[in-house]
């Protein structure tokens, strides 16, 4: 509660939080439209493949001429984390090869990290955190973003005595928008591909938020953050407003759709019919609590708390989330308060690949979003040899695959990969 006071004093003693951004992207754009009103934050450094692009996305944010030309612009993200003006690291590429070989350089610099970049963070988060604890610094999962606000919402409540029946997030999802690609996107947006690219819209980043590839991403990461359960055969995407979560997401045994309590997972705004959900929860995150005494449960029903017919579980939420308008919480609370908001902690799920129509041998995997594949959160008890998302970019498969098939390991050629050697001690471990 006393971040902003902090953040004054540094700016009182000529110490502000030095901040380097790698990315300058949608998220990455966000975070400095902030800064000129945050008293002990200052952006002192951008990295972007695009040093023109940075500096426009500075300019359209709001910066001036004076602020925009007080910052170090340049191409490669390590070198940007070797600089002796940073103080925290900021990885908001979305590439998780890029983001692993960005956290590991600003570790070994010293640097506190802050994984925008959730998709590096649920391929090796667990070996990066450990990287930076035995450096002495952060590392952090990314305020503003749902793993984030959902690792701060399941860390209140059991820091208040309560258990998790689930934890998770609201989004816009049917079955088949699994099998969309970036060519027929824009029409479940509203969009046509001529507004959609007026306004500098990424078609295949977009797909990956409409395909179920970012809801697993997300709930995997708060899974391994949080010592949260992930669904055997993947999230189910049950229909439901604010007022239902306390009854759907309870376990089955007591009448709801969990397979059993602790699990996370991800809620649908529409109705299967393609109906809206009332009072959906589309952009928000919620917890679902039961009470550990009937004291507590009286409690809920006294306070207004929506619950189920039991009484027991009783829902909390947050109906919005900001992304990098709120990205300065993790900045300064690693820099000054040297305290991650939400950290991988051990490998409970992945993000497998499943295949969004028949491949033939020699067919690119095109990451995330793509044509190729979507993503499908799973336990690791479950996903045996899975290919993780996280190395489906960029390589061809070695054999024929059916659509709706989980690719594996030994379906792409990885042998001498690091990365993929270092998953393999994340997940072995």
């Amino acid at each position: 509660m006393n971040l902003a006071r902090l953040a004054a004093e540094a700016e009182a003693r000529g110490k502000p939080v030095r901040a380097g951004l790698i990315g300058a992207g949608k998220f990455g754009s966000m975070f400095p439209s902030q800064v000129p009103t945050i008293s002990g934050l200052e952006v002192t450094a951008i990295a972007d493949l695009d040093v023109g692009r940075a500096q426009t996305a500075c300019r359209a944010v709001g910066w001036d001429d004076a602020r925009i030309g007080s910052v170090a612009y340049v191409e490669d993200g390590a070198e940007l984390a070797a600089r002796d003006d940073v103080d925290v690291v900021i990885e908001a590429t979305g590439h998780p090869r890029a983001g692993i070989a960005h956290a590991r350089a600003a570790i070994a610099a010293g640097k506190h990290v802050v994984m925008v970049n959730v998709e590096a963070d649920v391929l090796v988060g667990p070996a990066l955190a450990t990287e930076a604890r035995a450096a002495g610094v952060v590392y952090s999962m990314a305020y503003g973003d749902q793993p984030a606000l959902v690792s701060e919402m399941v860390d209140w409540a059991r820091s208040a005595g309560f258990s998790l029946a689930a934890a998770g997030k609201g989004t816009k999802y049917l079955p088949d928008y699994h099998y969309v690609t970036p060519d027929d996107v824009w029409s479940h947006y509203g969009l046509t591909p001529q507004e959609a690219q007026a306004a500098g819209m990424n078609p295949q980043m977009f797909n990956s938020f409409l395909d179920g590839t970012k809801s697993a991403i997300e709930m995997v990461a708060i899974a391994n953050a949080c010592a949260l359960t992930v669904p055997s055969n993947g999230l189910a995407f049950p229909p439901c407003g604010v007022d239902d979560l306390a009854h759907v997401l309870r376990p089955k045994s007591v009448g709801g759709q969990l397979e059993s309590a602790g699990m996370v997972e991800t809620i649908s705004s529409v109705e299967r019919d393609r109906r809206p959900v009332f009072r959906d929860l589309r952009w928000g995150v919620y917890v679902v609590l039961e009470a550990p005494n009937d004291y507590a449960a009286a409690c809920f029903k006294q306070y207004g708390l929506p619950t189920d017919d039991t009484g027991r579980y009783a829902a909390m939420y947050k109906p919005f989330h900001l992304i990098g308008l709120e990205l300065s919480i993790s900045v300064l609370s690693a820099a000054l308060r040297e305290e991650a908001t939400g950290q991988s902690q051990n490998m409970v799920g992945t993000v497998a690949s499943v295949a969004k129509r028949d491949l033939k041998a020699g067919d690119m995997l095109d990451g995330e979003g793509g044509y190729t594949f979507f993503g499908k959160a799973l336990p690791l008890s479950h996903a045996q040899d899975a290919l993780p998302i996280g190395l489906a970019q960029g390589v061809a498969v070695t054999k024929d695959v059916r659509a709706g098939q989980v690719l594996t390991m030994t379906d792409v050629k990885l042998d001498g990969d690091p990365v993929a050697d270092l998953y393999r001690t994340v997940v072995s471990a």
